[in-house]
């Protein structure tokens, strides 16, 4: 199988590459497939050397969105300033998907890309009879790439942020899987589905946008309601985005769901230390601490549950994190502990909360040090 290679110079390489193109596109490439057939497959990889799923990106970069076709002299033209200015497939990959003078991805910049895996896919051939969730798909992966990929929360995809993730690597996957839910790395449509289903079960009027009420449906109530306000505070937007008031776009609830499910996550412990963090001063204070854990104490009293008075519990979550300054924890704090998700369901979420209380803490602590790692458990 073809793995992910790094471009040749052009002083070594542009011959033979220039030549090969000639030979094998004799006129005008008119769609992307072409490109694949001349370009991209084993038999003509000499000729270019890069993963299946480039094509359509670079039969943009060449001119083809604009005029529908690309010839042969703007295809060899692009080709040799790709080779010229790029060094690695991270600068090549931007370099074809971004707005012209940008040196990062947004979001839109992924949709050409993701509409033709959704085309031209084996394991997508069912959507051609249900365009409408083309769409939808393409959404969620693209916000499961940023969830993943854009650790800065800018809403930019850095060059820097695509070298230190999987998504060029899993990307190459696709061309030698058929079968894409075993591409569980942002691809998978099983995990789309699971997704979507849950969003429709709350988005009652389906217009794609649900509310706090919406929200708090969702598993059954499990999130407490002063965290819910915080999630549509504008608190987790990312770049520069606006919530609107009141209102969660499918694409903010991937979001949600992913860290909700997955509090091992390190996008997931940044999303609810914002949530949590309500002055927005980069530390937890007991006061926002106390004021989390009353709502848990209301609920539990309406179930007949005596909840453990706030200054035990705070000892205990203090003795389980180890913050580095008396008092205050911040985001490194939760990160190094490896015990985040205790620490959070604590706080917002009732029913895993009461889940960890009646399980063994020492034995937690020692699944906990033997995963580095999350898995998404919840998609299984």
């Amino acid at each position: 199988s073809r793995k992910l290679q790094h471009f040749p110079p052009l002083a070594m390489g542009e011959i033979t590459t220039i030549a090969a193109l000639y030979w094998l596109c004799p006129g005008d490439v008119r769609e992307p497939n072409a490109v694949v057939s001349g370009l991209i497959t084993p038999s003509g990889g000499a000729a270019c050397g890069y993963p299946l799923y480039w094509k359509a990106p670079l039969f943009n970069a060449a001119g083809g969105e604009r005029t529908g076709f690309v010839s042969v002299h703007s295809f060899i033209a692009t080709w040799r300033k790709l080779l010229h200015s790029c060094h690695d497939d991270s600068s090549m990959f931007i370099c074809l998907l971004a707005k012209p003078s940008c040196s990062y991805l947004e979001q839109e910049d992924f949709i050409p890309l993701m509409q033709d895996i959704v085309d031209t896919h084996p394991g997508l051939t069912f959507l051609k009879d249900a365009p409408e969730f083309h769409s939808r798909y393409i959404t969620t992966v693209i916000q499961r790439i940023f969830y993943v990929v854009n650790r800065s929360w800018s809403g930019r995809v850095t060059m820097t942020e695509l070298r230190r993730s999987n998504f060029l690597q899993t990307l190459a996957l696709l061309e030698e899987e058929d079968d894409i839910n075993q591409i569980t790395d942002y691809f998978s449509y099983e995990h789309f589905y699971v997704i979507y289903c849950k969003f429709w079960e709350l988005d009652t009027d389906h217009d794609l946008y649900i509310d706090p009420k919406d929200l708090a449906r969702y598993n059954d109530h499990a999130s407490s309601n002063r965290i819910i306000e915080r999630m549509f505070s504008g608190a987790v937007t990312r770049g520069n985005s606006v919530q609107r008031e009141n209102r969660m776009s499918y694409a903010e609830f991937v979001w949600f769901l992913i860290s909700e499910e997955d509090k091992k996550n390190p996008t997931s412990i940044e999303y609810w230390f914002r949530c949590m963090d309500m002055d927005g001063d980069g530390v937890l204070s007991m006061f926002e601490l106390e004021y989390f854990y009353e709502e848990q104490c209301e609920r539990m009293e309406g179930m007949g549950i005596e909840p453990l008075p706030f200054q035990d519990l705070l000892c205990q979550m203090l003795d389980l994190v180890k913050p580095k300054s008396q008092g205050k924890i911040t985001l490194s704090d939760l990160k190094r502990c490896r015990m985040a998700h205790i620490f959070l369901d604590t706080f917002f979420n009732l029913e895993k909360y009461l889940d960890h209380e009646q399980r063994d803490p020492f034995a937690l602590q020692k699944v906990c040090s033997l995963s580095a790692t999350a898995t998404i458990d919840w998609l299984e």
